[in-house]
């Protein structure tokens, strides 16, 4: 099944991740886990910008499903530009979207993924309302 990214969303971030010799398998290209740990690396880093990545403490997000549709292999040596998205804020939850590109060759989406993120109060493990601050963030 293959999911697709939603015309109506917002850039919130954009990075380059670095491919390491060792995300690659025996295929000789990126292993296919390897893409979740970018989109992983791209959330996270959006996220700490307002300093609400992960953490065991207070309020914070969660993923409750992810995805990754493959378009090209990407492959040693070389660096992966992820352009990140957001959109349909719901009362609790909204989803990240993300396209991959090798930085070399922009323009080519070489995958896609995404994720829908709910807001969690960590110590009593129950979904929270978003904040209105990233509530405005995620709006397309």
């Amino acid at each position: 099944m293959r999911y697709e990214i939603p015309e109506l969303k917002k850039q919130v971030f954009e990075m380059t991740i670095p491919i390491r010799w060792g995300d690659m398998d025996a295929m000789g290209h990126v292993n296919n886990t390897t893409y979740f740990r970018y989109l992983e690396i791209a959330r996270v880093d959006w996220l700490r910008q307002f300093n609400a990545e992960p953490k065991p403490v207070g309020e914070g997000p969660v993923i409750v499903n992810a995805f990754c549709n493959f378009y090209k292999q990407l492959e040693y040596p070389g660096d992966v530009l992820i352009k990140m998205y957001a959109s349909d804020p719901g009362r609790t939850t909204f989803e990240t979207w993300a396209t991959m590109e090798q930085a070399t060759n922009p323009g080519v989406i070489y995958a896609a993924g995404g994720a829908t993120t709910i807001w969690v109060d960590f110590p009593k493990q129950k979904a929270v309302d978003l904040p209105a601050w990233l509530r405005e963030i995620v709006t397309p």
